[in-house]
């Protein structure tokens, strides 16, 4: 049971004048939701280059990201649900760890998906050019931001029913492409690389073609195949039902890794030996058309085209709402914190889309889209690993903060604090394999730029009376959970 203080903290920091996003989003919504963040445009457009680098060990590769990535969901759930008044993970982190904490948190996922949402223009622009040849990159670029922005300002609902439909595609496309690959592999296809067998995946170099650093290398742009995964934690302000919805999405993690990740490259490598892949190119495209599919192969061309709008559109989905947030705390221009008569922070929507234009700029700055791509990509996954410590780091301090909340949590993380330790490992070690190649090393060493800015504006913003009252409240509520404690102690 939870004591009366804490009752009173949980409603505490809602108040009756304060703009409320409205709840539309639906069981459907928030599972396809879920399905399209895990399933990233990294998987369409990365995994081709992951493959050449790693070979069939990536599928180990893909297994690791996703098993690892599944407990920080699970803590993310069970804070979300312990105080259904948190409208996402900015809004614990600033609640447990100090307003410090939500004033990074929050800006730094804004700044991943603005990110993110680049690197999908990059990634649209050149599946455009595929389909349209001789077409100029600004033009898909521009296209896609405006479609995009259209179709997320009527209603948080009107996302909804987009991304709903955005990752049926992409489910459809890995089903039929899994089903296409057996039917190859049962009936002995042959191709000029040799016959679609399973043996492709051992007999040619073993699974660790490229040894141990292969491997490695594999974990550099596959992280970035799982960005998004936590999107379904920003939809807790606006779920029907969050108490069913959210675990039931996060549950189904394991699953999903298994069938969209792991089925789909067993069978990409079975029907084509990992050596003929190559960065930059799809492998899901590669395979259709080896089946002498060659309208489907234009058809998957245009999934994988959906795929990247689909990301796009939850980035200027999940970046509105944490500016949002943001606002509403005091951290970011209170204009931002205004809702249209729909419920829907229009104002942060126009920030991100406007942001997003800067892509078009990069599809011009580099030798080619996969350079630009490359580049963006490493970036976002070092942003995003800050993201989800960041949550972990808000698990430790709830256990030990609010230990009854978490003793009658319905939705407790497996595994515990052991596991959060093993998670923060594992981080460490992909970021150490990001220093392994040049490419990633100076993306690597550019992204310490963006927190330098920030804790540049946070010394700036902590002087304000506004942050100083709320640093005052911070510390006597960790003054009374400290009291809770001893008490429940004694």
């Amino acid at each position: 049971m939870v004591d009366t203080t804490d009752a009173a903290r949980l409603t505490r920091s809602a108040t009756s004048h304060e703009p409320h996003l409205a709840r539309q989003l639906s069981n459907r919504h928030i599972q396809l939701i879920a399905i399209g963040g895990a399933i990233g445009t990294g998987l369409f457009m990365g995994s081709g280059k992951t493959i050449s680098v790693a070979g069939p060990s990536v599928i180990f590769v893909y297994m690791i990201i996703g098993f690892m990535l599944f407990f920080v969901m699970r803590a993310m759930g069970e804070l979300l649900l312990s105080n259904t008044r948190y409208k996402s993970f900015s809004d614990f982190a600033g609640d447990l760890l100090g307003p410090w904490a939500g004033f990074f948190t929050g800006w730094t996922y804004w700044f991943c998906w603005v990110v993110t949402g680049i690197a999908d223009v990059i990634a649209i622009a050149g599946y455009a050019r595929e389909l349209v040849p001789g077409i100029p990159l600004w033009i898909p670029g521009v296209a896609t931001i405006a479609i995009l922005l259209l179709l997320n300002l009527p209603t948080v609902r009107a996302f909804g029913e987009t991304e709903f439909w955005f990752a049926l595609i992409k489910i459809v496309a890995i089903v039929a492409l899994i089903v296409t690959g057996l039917v190859m592999i049962v009936t002995g296809f042959q191709s000029d690389a040799g016959p679609a067998s399973f043996t492709n995946l051992w007999s040619h170099g073993g699974f660790f073609p490229h040894e141990f650093m292969g491997f490695v290398a594999g974990f550099q742009i596959a992280v970035f195949a799982f960005v998004g995964i936590e999107l379904v934690g920003t939809t807790a302000a606006e779920a029907k039902e969050p108490e069913k919805t959210l675990p039931r999405a996060i549950n189904a993690i394991p699953v999903r890794v298994l069938l969209f990740y792991v089925g789909a490259l067993v069978i990409l490598m079975s029907v084509t030996p990992w050596t003929e892949f190559r960065a930059g190119h799809s492998p899901f495209i590669a395979t259709f058309s080896l089946a002498g599919l060659g309208i489907a192969a234009t058809v998957v061309n245009l999934v994988v085209l959906t795929s990247a709008m689909s990301s796009a559109n939850s980035g200027i989905y999940s970046t509105s709402r944490m500016v949002f947030g943001l606002a509403q705390e005091g951290d970011a221009p209170a204009l931002f914190g205004r809702l249209s008569n729909r419920h829907v922070p229009q104002n942060a929507l126009f920030l991100t889309c406007v942001l997003l234009l800067s892509g078009i700029v990069l599809l011009y700055a580099g030798k080619d889209v996969g350079v630009a791509f490359d580049l963006v990509t490493t970036v976002s996954a070092v942003c995003f690993m800050f993201v989800w410590s960041i949550i972990l780091a808000s698990y430790l301090v709830f256990r030990k903060r609010r230990a009854q909340l978490h003793q009658s949590s319905a939705f407790r993380m497996p595994g515990g604090r052991v596991m959060v330790w093993v998670v923060f490992a594992f981080f460490a070690f992909v970021l150490w394999a990001l220093t392994t190649q040049p490419d990633t090393l100076t993306a690597l060493a550019i992204t310490p730029v963006w927190f330098l800015v920030l804790g540049a504006a946070w010394l700036v913003l902590r002087r304000r009376p506004t942050h100083q009252a709320r640093f005052a409240q911070f510390q006597a509520e960790l003054a009374e959970d400290r009291e809770a404690a001893a008490r429940a102690d004694a």
